[in-house]
C-alpha cells in the first residue's frame, strides 16, 4: 500500500506539471486550431533561464525561496516574450494558409530553438541547484518533498486562477469570442490579434512555471529538456480532449499517474519482461486506446470546421 500511495503522490506531481503545458497547447489550439509545437522548448527556455538567474546570484545571500521565485519571474517574462515573438513573426503571416503551413512552421521552429538553446547554454546537461529544503515529509510509509508540494499547490492556484480569467474576465470572453469566430468577434469590438497574442503569453507563463518546476524537481537542465515533456503534454491534451481547458488538466493527471503506476507495478505484471523504462510505451498505449474508444478525448466534443 505505501508503494502504491507513493506512485499516487509521484504520478499527481508529474501530471500537474505536465497540465500546465497541455493548457499552453489546448488554449491556442482552441483560438486558432494550430497544435504549437515548440511549446515544449518554451518550457526548455524557462528552466534554463531559471537556472542561468540562480547561478548568476548564488552567491548573493539571498534565501533560497526568494532566488528561486526571482528565476522564476525571469523565466516568465522571456518566455511570454519568445512566444509573443514566435506568433508575431512565425504564426501570424500563415493565419489564412492551409492548416499544413503553421503546422511544418511549428516543427521547424521548435529544432530552430533547440539548436539556438545549445549554442547559448552548451549542450551538456546542467545540474539544477537545490533551493529548497531536501529533507522529505514523511506521510505514515510514503514521502513528499518541499518541492513536490510547491507544484501541487502552485499547479492548483494557477489552474484555479487560469478558470477564473476564462470564465469571469473581459479577457476570458474576448478568447471564448474569438475562439467561436474571430470575424464576427472583431465585428463586437474584439481585437482578435490582441486576444490571441495574449493567449500565447498566458501559455508561456504556464510553460515557464512548468520549467522551473521540473527542473527543481528532476535537478537537471539541458537544451533538449523540452521535447519529452511537450510531446507527454500533448499527449495529455489530446487525451482529456483538445481545446478543453478542464479536459488537459484531467489528460496530465491521468497520464502522470498511468506512468507513475506503470513505472511502479509494469515490471511485475508482466513477469520482469517491461521495466519502468518502458513506461513511455505504456503511456501512449492508453493514448490509443481511448482514442480508439472516443476519438474526440475524454471531455471533448466533435466541433464543425469553421467556414
Amino acid at each position: 500500500m505505501d508503494i502504491f500511495l507513493q506512485q499516487i503522490i509521484n504520478g499527481l506531481v508529474l501530471g500537474s506539471m505536465y497540465a500546465l503545458v497541455a493548457l499552453g497547447y489546448t488554449m491556442v489550439y482552441g483560438i486558432i486550431n494550430l497544435i504549437n509545437f515548440a511549446h515544449g522548448e518554451v518550457l526548455m527556455v524557462g528552466a534554463l533561464t531559471s537556472w542561468t538567474v540562480i547561478v548568476a546570484l548564488q552567491g548573493s545571500g539571498m534565501p533560497g525561496w526568494l532566488l528561486m521565485l526571482l528565476s522564476l519571474v525571469c523565466a516568465i517574462v522571456v518566455c511570454a516574450a519568445l512566444n509573443f515573438t514566435i506568433e508575431k513573426l512565425a504564426y501570424r503571416p500563415l493565419r489564412s494558409a492551409p492548416r499544413l503551413a503553421p503546422l511544418i512552421t511549428a516543427m521547424g521552429m521548435s529544432l530552430l530553438l533547440q539548436t539556438i538553446a545549445m549554442i547559448i547554454w552548451k549542450p551538456n546537461p546542467k545540474p539544477y541547484p537545490s533551493l529548497l529544503p531536501n529533507e522529505p515529509i514523511d506521510l505514515g510509509g510514503p514521502v513528499i518533498s518541499i518541492t513536490q508540494i510547491l507544484i501541487l499547490g502552485l499547479t492548483t492556484a494557477i489552474l484555479a486562477v487560469l478558470m477564473w480569467l476564462v470564465n469571469r474576465t473581459k479577457l476570458g470572453r474576448a478568447m471564448r469570442a474569438t475562439a467561436e469566430n474571430p470575424r464576427v468577434a472583431a465585428l463586437m469590438g474584439v481585437k482578435p490579434d490582441f486576444v490571441i497574442s495574449a493567449t500565447f503569453i498566458i501559455g508561456a507563463a504556464l510553460a515557464a512555471v512548468a520549467g522551473v518546476m521540473w527542473a527543481a524537481n528532476y535537478g537537471t537542465v539541458q537544451h533538449a529538456m523540452g521535447f519529452l515533456p511537450g510531446l507527454k503534454a500533448f499527449t495529455a491534451a489530446v487525451l482529456g480532449g483538445i481545446g478543453n481547458l478542464a479536459g488537459a488538466v484531467v489528460g496530465g493527471v491521468l497520464l502522470g499517474l498511468i506512468e507513475a503506476l506503470g513505472a511502479g507495478y509494469l515490471g511485475d505484471l508482466t513477469g520482469g519482461v517491461f521495466g519502468s523504462h518502458y513506461v513511455d510505451v505504456f503511456a501512449f498505449a492508453a493514448l490509443i486506446i481511448v482514442l480508439t474508444l472516443r476519438p474526440a478525448g475524454l471531455l471533448g466534443e466533435r466541433v464543425a470546421d469553421r467556414a
